[in-house]
């Protein structure tokens, strides 16, 4: 039976959500009977908000999943993973990673998984939080001694003249062999099993358009790239937009449980939580 309902969905206003959902947003895939009215705001903005059930489907950090998994439940789909690369440490000027944990640091936010990757790096640290856009011109203008970037910023930290400290994906593959797990999609619990279902089946449905509609997707998703080029969105979301986005299957929960447990470990959560992923 078709279901006939508008949802909240809330993401993330950077090219690689923007082209996953590019085709929920232009209505270029069946969804079942059920409307998605979306919602754009900054990952921390949407982690804090997922702390009120604001919305019925959201992005989320999966750091703040410790916090969040008795309101929402995550979605095989719609996850963004770093294979080798990931949130990234720069500064204003050269620096060693061991002195990372004597600087200040601009970060996106202490409920992203970005942050949470970099206290697991270097432990105790000062750091001030800014809006993950503004990270890059924080540091350059000297209010931090280094900034962790997420998103494009990734890419585009040199035109502000900054050096790289280290990549933290790198460092997570390295240390664990498996990609860094960043962030995934929620959908709030109390919703019954088939509209879940539907949701992921429209999700999935979505990001698959997007991969084999590249550059109607890309020409979307390049709005929200706050001035990228063709070329630098196109590499970009091919970072975060891949087969583990379709579904992280077993070697991105095993993952996203790993970063949660060593988190534990090093009591930065509250509680050891473990990794159920929906539909099941």
């Amino acid at each position: 039976m078709a279901m006939s309902t508008v949802l909240t969905l809330a993401h993330s206003p950077d090219a690689d959500d923007a082209f996953m959902f590019y085709a929920l947003a232009k209505e270029r895939v069946d969804t079942g009977g059920l409307r998605f009215q979306h919602v754009l705001a900054d990952i921390e903005t949407l982690n804090q908000s997922a702390l009120r059930s604001v919305y019925d489907v959201t992005a989320i950090s999966f750091h703040a999943y410790a916090y969040l998994h008795r309101n929402y439940a995550l979605l095989r789909c719609g996850s963004s993973f770093g294979e080798g690369y990931g949130p990234l440490l720069v500064a204003s000027q050269p620096m060693s990673p061991d002195q990372v944990a004597r600087a200040r640091v601009a970060i996106p936010g202490k409920m992203t998984s970005a942050y949470l990757l970099l206290r697991l790096f270097a432990g105790e640290l000062e750091t001030v939080t800014v809006s993950f856009d503004d990270i890059p011109e924080a540091v350059a203008r000297g209010q931090a001694e280094a900034g962790l970037l997420i998103h494009e910023g990734q890419l585009t930290f040199a035109d502000s003249g900054l050096h790289p400290v280290i990549d933290l994906g790198a460092w997570w593959q390295e240390q664990t062999g498996l990609p860094v797990p960043l962030g995934g999609l929620a959908v709030r619990r109390g919703l019954e099993a088939e509209r879940v279902r539907a949701i992921a089946a429209a999700v999935e449905a979505s990001i698959r358009f997007a991969l084999d509609h590249r550059d109607d997707a890309l020409a979307y998703a390049l709005q929200f790239g706050r001035g990228m080029s063709t070329a630098l969105g196109d590499r970009f979301v091919g970072m975060y937009v891949n087969q583990l986005t379709l579904d992280c299957g077993a070697r991105g929960r095993k993952s996203i449980q790993l970063l949660l447990d060593r988190a534990f470990e090093a009591r930065l959560i509250p509680e050891r939580v473990a990794v159920e992923l929906h539909p099941a």
